[in-house]
């Protein structure tokens, strides 16, 4: 019998799977978003917090008193933010497969960044109905 390793999958009550949870968030009115310091900290802590393993960090800041644009590879897949501090607006987006839980990053994000505002969207990436699923074995 071969081993098949886990796929990471979550899976619901009522029988559905799905890879993971991709959460869209805007940060409206936000502060220290030309700090990419900063912001490579709280992404990561972040991350932490919400169970997520970091492997590699990318970020740069475009110019003085630019923004700044980064991602955090995760084991569990990546979250990444787009800043344009003119406008004190961030684009966030988080996603995360297995145990973890990208709603948990939120706390530390807005504690760091402040935001007057805080929208957010969730899609559910991968979704099927794990009855219907079909699994190849190699």
């Amino acid at each position: 019998m071969t081993h098949q390793p886990p796929d990471h999958f979550k899976q619901t009550t009522d029988g559905f799977a799905y890879a993971g949870e991709h959460l869209l968030v805007e940060f409206w009115g936000a502060s220290n978003l030309g700090d990419v310091d900063v912001i490579r900290e709280a992404l990561e802590s972040s991350a932490i917090t919400a169970g997520a393993t970091v492997l590699h960090s990318h970020y740069h800041r475009f110019g003085d008193g630019g923004g700044v644009s980064g991602v955090s590879v995760l084991a569990e897949s990546h979250i990444t933010i787009h800043t344009w501090p003119e406008r004190s607006f961030a684009a966030i987006d988080i996603f995360m497969c297995g145990d973890c839980e990208p709603r948990d990053c939120l706390p530390t994000l807005e504690r760091v960044l402040g935001p007057r505002t805080v929208q957010t969207r969730s899609i559910r990436r991968g979704e099927a109905n794990a009855a219907e699923q079909v699994q190849d074995v190699a």
